[in-house]
């Protein structure tokens, strides 16, 4: 078991050999140790009308990663930002929302989430240690134990209109077993100690997804997962490339819009 009780050390799920983390640090962070945090209800009100508004003609997109979920065809998303990769194209459905985001210090993904009714995602460990996952519910069916959410040992219900903040490389799942839809709002925002190493951790983060869905592709390539040398070399190998591309695809993407 991969074990980092020091939260000056970074850690990414993709260069370690069982992608598990272990710390003492709390699960979840009092929302009051954000200035963004305030008016809590009132933002929540305002991204769920323009999510209501975009799906009026739009759909969410299912989650790539086939293995995370009981059913992945209910677990969807829409991102605005996603580990530094801006989509300019979705914000403009999202005016008010995106004005909120651009707002946040050393923010770096933000998204709406839904889990369709008596959907599961499985227990797992995030990306990275280096960010604070925050959730703020939107439209939640039931409380606990129908609807809700465990980091580590600890369980917790979605509340519309208040955050949820944890340290996504913590072991954790949610599930919505009620007959209803459940909406969230997520973002993820640097933690203070990592915001020197902001461009690192995104572009770390971004390599790693990619391979993932080179491995949605290829499923053998998940067998190479308990080779940490080939998986570190792989890495290591594509970080640059991945970081000039993000520049340029987000410069393409801004030109795009004015031509």
């Amino acid at each position: 078991m991969t074990l980092s009780t020091n939260k000056n050390s970074l850690w990414f799920s993709i260069l370690s050999k069982d992608a598990y983390y272990s710390s003492t640090e709390e699960n979840f962070i009092n929302p009051e140790k954000f200035d963004w945090t305030k008016n809590s209800s009132d933002i929540a009100n305002i991204i769920k009308q323009e999510l209501l508004s975009y799906l009026k003609e739009n759909n969410l997109e299912s989650y790539f990663n086939t293995k995370m979920s009981d059913d992945v065809r209910k677990w969807k998303t829409i991102s605005l930002k996603w580990w530094g990769l801006e989509f300019y194209s979705r914000q403009k459905h999202f005016p008010n929302t995106t004005k909120f985001i651009n707002s946040i210090p050393n923010l770096v993904s933000a998204s709406c989430n839904l889990l369709e009714p008596h959907t599961k995602i499985y227990p797992h460990c995030g990306d990275t240690n280096g960010i604070y996952r925050c959730h703020l519910g939107l439209i939640i069916p039931a409380p606990l134990p129908e609807c809700g959410f465990r980091v580590d040992t600890e369980q917790k219900s979605w509340e519309e209109g208040k955050w949820l903040i944890f340290i996504d490389a913590k072991n954790h799942e949610a599930w919505n077993d009620s007959n209803e839809n459940r909406f969230i709002f997520v973002l993820d925002i640097i933690r203070e100690e990592y915001k020197n190493n902001k461009n690192f951790i995104n572009t770390v983060v971004l390599t790693g997804l990619f391979l993932q869905k080179i491995a949605e592709k290829f499923p053998v390539l998940y067998k190479l997962q308990n080779y940490l040398f080939i998986k570190k070399s792989c890495v290591y190998f594509l970080l640059p490339f991945c970081f000039i591309a993000v520049k340029i695809r987000n410069l393409l993407s801004k030109l795009s819009l004015t031509t």
